[in-house]
């Protein structure tokens, strides 16, 4: 059976890759996003059953976080949408270790709809696709909690993840955590892209108040800098979320990409030969 599969924030990291492996599948996708037809804006509700209508489906990626306040009243407000258009379930992208996150998981889980939600580590590609990425190509990594140990898992493990629960039945109900193999420290996160790529990368340790300066003398909002701050403070700061899991091994049979992989492939992207810009 093919299903009709709404994609919401499926030109990001992870949407991205999901709408790829479905349509490679055959199925029915429609992208959920402010350049999509019908357009689908979080900020705006009444964009939510347009975008919804005709679905069956759907992958939801709150921007930027679940953490930040208003997340839960839109949550709650497409979950809505999506019974009175007669979806049948949802797969949430959620945090591994956020608080805030786990409301909305509430919302979801209470919603009278099929759902699996999927709890994701730090992403790989925050150092290729993301908020990292200029300290990479400057080759020098400045963040806060110079001692925390992260499972960063990979947006494709994250994908194959969604892809299958999404289709997949036998995951209604349940909650998986999606991390990488191993521990690793921002000092060990920088060596291995020194290696990798073949730089000089060197880890600086902050305090979080001098990371978030950084970001305001950058010009970037002020609730990105809250949500870097509570992400960094509250998630990364206890010791309780940096425990890796293998729901990765469970659900698709295979272990979780290592680190030095996700260097090695993206590499050859070239995105780390780029010129340096403006770096926070």
């Amino acid at each position: 059976m093919k299903y009709n599969i709404l994609v919401i924030g499926g030109t990001g990291k992870t949407g991205r890759r999901v709408a790829d492996r479905l349509v490679q599948m055959g199925e029915n996708v429609k992208i959920g996003s402010r350049s999509g037809n019908p357009v689908f804006n979080w900020e705006d509700p009444s964009s939510y059953a347009p975008a919804l209508r005709g679905m069956d489906r759907a992958y939801i990626v709150y921007y930027p976080d679940l953490a930040v306040p208003g997340a839960k009243d839109a949550i709650s407000k497409l979950l809505e949408a999506a019974l009175s258009e007669g979806l049948d379930k949802v797969v949430l992208l959620s945090g591994k270790g956020e608080k805030e996150a786990e409301a909305c998981e509430e919302i979801v889980a209470n919603s009278g709809l099929n759902y699996s939600l999927v709890r994701a580590s730090w992403f790989n590609q925050n150092f290729s696709e993301g908020a990292f990425l200029d300290f990479v190509l400057a080759g020098h990594v400045a963040l806060p909690l110079a001692d925390a140990q992260i499972p960063f898992v990979d947006a494709d493990d994250i994908a194959d993840v969604v892809t299958k629960v999404l289709l997949d039945d036998s995951f209604n109900g349940q909650t998986l955590t999606v991390t990488g193999p191993r521990k690793m420290t921002w000092t060990e996160v920088a060596d291995a892209l020194a290696e990798g790529i073949g730089k000089s990368i060197q880890y600086q340790p902050i305090s979080i108040e001098e990371f978030k300066s950084g970001m305001k003398q950058a010009g970037l909002p002020d609730s990105y800098v809250w949500l870097f701050g509570y992400l960094f403070d509250e998630v990364l700061g206890n010791p309780e979320n940096q425990d890796i899991s293998h729901d990765i091994e469970k659900v698709l049979g295979r272990k979780a990409i290592e680190f030095k992989d996700f260097v090695s492939k993206t590499k050859e992207t070239g995105v780390w030969s780029q010129s340096i810009p403006h770096s926070i």
